[in-house]
């Protein structure tokens, strides 16, 4: 999507509706059943994935998987250190927050059942952070949880015909800058965004959460609309990167 419009190029010479450089490295870390190291621009998230035979004790005896995932930023992630969270003693209200949406993004497509009585724990670590690290979790997770599934299978813990992924999930965040809807921002867009939204969408279209927020003046439908049509061609693109990566020998 490299079409022009009003208002001109962005800071870095990106169209309104384009991508910043996207690239999955599959298959990054050498021990996870699945992996990727995925790049949104100048966002850099690890994103492992580990395959563990049975469920929480809520789940046992139900014949069906769990997946579920944490999320955690290096200290320095960003221009200035924070400490680790292990070492404040506490987890914050934010990594908990998208802790929950990487899981639930994932969930929406894997049938449980035939994932069987199998956990897969999803880690996303952000190594580097420029804007959109949740968007970026997401769309790398699909690509480490695919793999992790198709370990499984190989090792005979999930049946050989089993259809465990039912759906592709990838996000994208989207803005409102200067009266103008733009996708895939960076940080120096995030911060003076009027408007500032991620969307998750599955392969098939389907939104599975929309998080949006008026930081200056409210938006109305047309605009919503707007962002909404831009997070939707964005992830159709992260799709089509996401089926070419799974796609190619695992290197």
């Amino acid at each position: 999507m490299t079409t022009s419009t009003p208002g001109g190029p962005r800071a870095d010479g990106r169209a309104h509706d384009q991508l910043r450089p996207v690239v999955i490295q599959r298959g990054w870390s050498a021990h996870a059943e699945g992996s990727a190291l995925i790049s949104f621009g100048g966002t850099k998230v690890l994103c492992t994935a580990s395959f563990t035979g049975g469920v929480p004790r809520w789940l046992t005896g139900k014949g069906k998987g769990w997946v579920t995932a944490e999320y955690a930023m290096l200290p320095r992630a960003t221009n200035t250190r924070n400490d680790r969270e292990s070492i404040k003693g506490r987890v914050g209200g934010r990594t908990h927050e998208i802790s929950r949406l990487i899981g639930r993004a994932l969930r929406s497509v894997v049938d449980m059942k035939a994932l069987g009585e199998n956990t897969i724990v999803i880690d996303c670590d952000v190594l580097q952070a420029d804007g959109g690290t949740r968007t970026a979790a997401i769309t790398g997770a699909y690509v480490a949880l695919a793999d992790a599934i198709e370990w499984g299978r190989a090792k005979g813990l999930v049946g050989r015909n089993a259809k465990v992924l039912i759906d592709s999930v990838a996000a994208i965040s989207v803005g409102i800058i200067d009266g103008e809807p733009m996708l895939d921002l960076a940080y120096v867009e995030d911060v003076r965004a009027e408007t500032d939204m991620n969307v998750v969408v599955t392969g098939r279209g389907l939104f599975v959460e929309v998080q949006g927020t008026a930081e200056g003046a409210p938006f109305d439908k047309r605009e919503l609309d707007a962002l909404l049509d831009l997070g939707v061609a964005g992830c159709a693109d992260l799709r089509e990167r996401q089926a070419a990566v799974l796609s190619a020998e695992r290197g």
